[in-house]
């Protein structure tokens, strides 16, 4: 579903929301059109979405709202209403999920797990790039990016993500002699250096440099 693009559930609000689970689906029911119909949204633990509307006096499945060019006041208030819940639906209970790379899930866990910062996707033109903070200085510490593996010297327009973390000026050049390290993409290259996310580089080191580019970025 379009409303759930580049979306993940978030199980433990789910359940605050009133959805019920059982085995791996979470299920929740409500009405709508003053309880003509009942809509059900079944989300497995996979993050796979679907929805049956049923209209209770028949208690035949109805699917005129789902049909691109269905028209008239009854079937487009019925849209109205079945699109309102799903996107409050996102709003409260999803989280944003750009990135595919495993690796880069993997890191966002240990930022997320360790220092309870969440990314933030600051630029509508670049929805797929996100940033940390920290708290106390509002300074960044890692930035999450997707370039094309072209601009780190590659023969390949192939989609990379890429972790850019805070480094000391006089360990940049040691560091960007190891493999799969740079000069940071799109930061100044004195002082930033960028990671691509593809498991050539071992995590232990990955989460040494976060940590490094935690401590630089006190106030």
């Amino acid at each position: 579903m379009e409303i759930f693009k580049n979306k993940k559930p978030d199980y433990k609000k789910l359940l605050q929301f009133g959805f019920i689970k059982k085995s791996n689906t979470y299920s929740y029911k409500t009405n709508i059109m003053n309880g003509e119909f009942e809509l059900y949204i079944d989300i497995l633990s996979s993050g796979e979405i679907s929805t049956k509307l049923i209209e209770k006096t028949t208690n035949e499945t109805y699917t005129l709202h789902l049909v691109k060019y269905a028209d008239g006041p009854f079937v487009g208030k019925i849209k109205e209403e079945y699109e309102n819940i799903l996107k409050n639906l996102c709003d409260k209970c999803f989280v944003n999920n750009v990135f595919k790379s495993k690796y880069t899930h993997k890191v966002m866990e240990y930022i997320e797990s360790k220092y309870k910062d969440n990314p933030e996707y600051l630029w509508e033109k670049f929805p797929n790039n996100a940033v940390y903070r920290r708290k106390e200085s509002q300074k960044w510490y890692a930035a999450i990016l997707t370039v094309k593996r072209n601009k780190f010297g590659f023969d390949s327009e192939e989609e990379i993500e890429v972790i850019d973390l805070h480094a000391n000026e006089k360990d940049v050049p040691k560091l960007t002699k190891e493999p799969n390290i740079y000069p940071g993409y799109h930061m100044n290259k004195k002082h930033w250096i960028s990671v691509i996310l593809d498991g050539s580089l071992d995590f232990e080191t990955i989460f040494l440099l976060i940590d490094k580019s935690y401590e630089l970025a006190k106030k």
